[in-house]
């Protein structure tokens, strides 16, 4: 079982079936009654009308398609979280959970219509026979992919594929005149779930989940255990955007820092029983000091760990409401190689809240509840944040708490809209940003690839002060002009911004993280509050 968060946009093809069935029925003068059609009395509905467009209906079809079409349909009828994978995506869409796919082993970006890599992974079939950081892919199996506007999920496509087989690559180096050709043999490559976990000073570890996957525990058990033999006595866990995963792996993960029997969670639905998840002894981080960071997009098993922190008085919550996903789903297998997300209980934190927020409004209303909350002014005031009154819980320690529509913090943190401008959003949200950061990162990577921490890659890029000027050029080169009076508001923000993604395209999260702390308002206060215990839990 699993809190699994994926939205289904699929046409509601039950209605059209429907319609078809009035049709016969209503418009009796159309109807050629030179043949008889059998209804049988003891199938449902939808499978008799189903049965009569293979039969009758005056084109040929595709059963599968309008078999898969209904399918799709009569799950969105049910709630968000209910959802059709079919046989053909059902592997990628699992990988991510499972920890792995087999490929190739690089990041790769798309650069004026040219697929460059990145990064490579350590020790991967690509960096393993020489392929580095930079180059620019040619072809693909003796076929061109430069310059024919080849989108990103075609890139995987050619690239994936089963452990052991082969793809043939013509690359483009830097230096070389002549296509370098590479034979690579896929491997399995890991999928990591902890981004990063560093010492952000002397005292406190910082461990970024991007989600609840099956090796998440051992990932982060990992992390730990390094941080604690760099001195680490706090800890800050950040969940911000992780929209959930595994129910277990929440489970295991919240297990590390509740005492034996402790309750972490509760599920039941109408056919399945209660079942409890209680802490074990075995946790590992039973007496650090712990604080959990969450956003709006913290959802599911994100939520599954906040509200056990939260419910036994164990840590802190800092940021802002979560998004409020209490369902869980079973990935059930079909005959096909499909599979279905069926939804088959709630769950419950320790203090038997259920942080579900309605659905009965529809699946779009129900994803543009965050635009409302946003609307409302909730990210940037508490106060602004309407709890149900009509749902009020106490924690272990006996503070309020409440149910129905995700984890409030412990203490809120508004959205920093610090350095926001017109100048800034439109550089943001057309991406010059990060493709400066490649080709600058490109442009300058005999020199940085020499730097091997952040802290060295931000002084390098500190003492370029032709680094903003650059980057303004570039971007009106996009289209987008340079205005004084914004640059005033922004420049700061867009400064470190473009520090950490230059460093990312040369060290990953490790360059990423460290440099983009300095405007993390949420971590910083957070780090504040387990140093100098300035959150004061109320008493009862």
């Amino acid at each position: 079982m699993f809190p699994y968060n994926k939205k289904s946009f699929y046409t509601p093809i039950i209605i059209s079936l429907l319609l078809i069935a009035g049709i016969f029925i209503g418009y009796k003068f159309a109807i050629n009654n030179s043949r008889n059609v059998v209804i049988y009395p003891e199938k449902n509905k939808l499978s008799n009308i189903l049965e009569l467009i293979q039969q009758e209906y005056v084109d040929s079809i595709s059963e599968k398609n309008i078999s898969e079409a209904a399918i799709h349909a009569m799950l969105k009828e049910l709630d968000p979280h209910s959802v059709y994978i079919p046989a053909e995506e059902l592997q990628e869409v699992n990988e991510p959970l499972e920890g792995g796919f087999s490929g190739i082993g690089v990041q790769f970006n798309i650069q004026d219509d040219t697929v460059a890599i990145i990064n490579t992974i350590p020790n991967g079939p690509s960096e393993r026979i020489g392929i580095k950081a930079g180059d620019r892919i040619i072809t693909v199996n003796d076929s061109i992919i430069a310059g024919k506007k080849i989108i990103s999920n075609d890139v995987v496509k050619l690239l994936k594929g089963p452990r052991g087989t082969t793809v043939r690559v013509g690359i483009k180096r830097a230096g070389k005149n002549e296509l370098l050709k590479f034979e690579i043999t896929r491997d399995n490559i890991p999928l990591y779930s902890v981004d990063i976990s560093y010492m952000l000073n002397e005292k406190t570890g910082y461990i970024k989940i991007n989600q609840f996957a099956r090796t998440t525990v051992e990932e982060f058990i990992s992390g730990v255990s390094t941080l604690r033999s760099k001195g680490m006595k706090n800890l800050i866990i950040d969940v911000r955007g992780n929209s959930g995963g595994y129910l277990d792996a929440a489970i295991k993960l919240a297990d590390q820092f509740l005492t034996n029997n402790k309750l972490i969670v509760y599920t039941q639905g109408r056919n399945r029983g209660k079942e409890s998840f209680d802490a074990t002894a075995a946790g590992i981080c039973h007496d650090q000091e712990v604080a959990i960071l969450i956003d709006e997009s913290s959802a599911s098993a994100s939520e599954i760990l906040a509200g056990a922190i939260q419910d036994h008085d164990r840590g802190w919550i800092i940021g802002r409401r979560s998004f409020g996903k209490g369902l869980v789903q079973d990935q059930i297998p079909l005959p096909d190689g499909s599979a279905v997300r069926l939804t088959i209980a709630r769950y419950y934190t320790p203090s038997g809240r259920s942080i579900q927020k309605p659905y009965d409004k529809g699946i779009d209303n129900y994803y543009q509840e965050l635009y409302e909350r946003y609307n409302h002014k909730e990210f940037e005031t508490a106060d602004s944040i309407k709890q149900n009154d009509s749902l009020v819980y106490k924690t272990m320690g006996g503070r309020i708490v409440y149910g129905g529509g995700g984890i409030m913090p412990d203490l809120f943190v508004p959205i920093d809209t610090t350095g926001f401008s017109e100048y800034y959003r439109n550089v943001r949200d057309n991406g010059i940003i990060n493709n400066f950061a490649f080709f600058y990162a490109d442009k300058n990577r005999i020199k940085l690839e020499k730097l091997k921490t952040a802290n060295e890659i931000n002084k390098y890029l500190e003492s370029d002060t032709k680094l903003l000027n650059d980057f303004y050029l570039f971007a009106e080169k996009k289209g987008i002009r340079k205005i004084d009076s914004d640059i005033k508001i922004s420049e700061h923000l867009l400064n470190i911004q473009l520090k950490a993604y230059i460093a990312r395209n040369i060290i990953d999260n490790d360059g990423f993280y460290p440099i983009i702390r300095e405007i993390d308002e949420t971590l910083n206060i957070a780090i504040e509050t387990l140093e100098n215990k300035k959150l004061i839990i109320p008493s009862k």
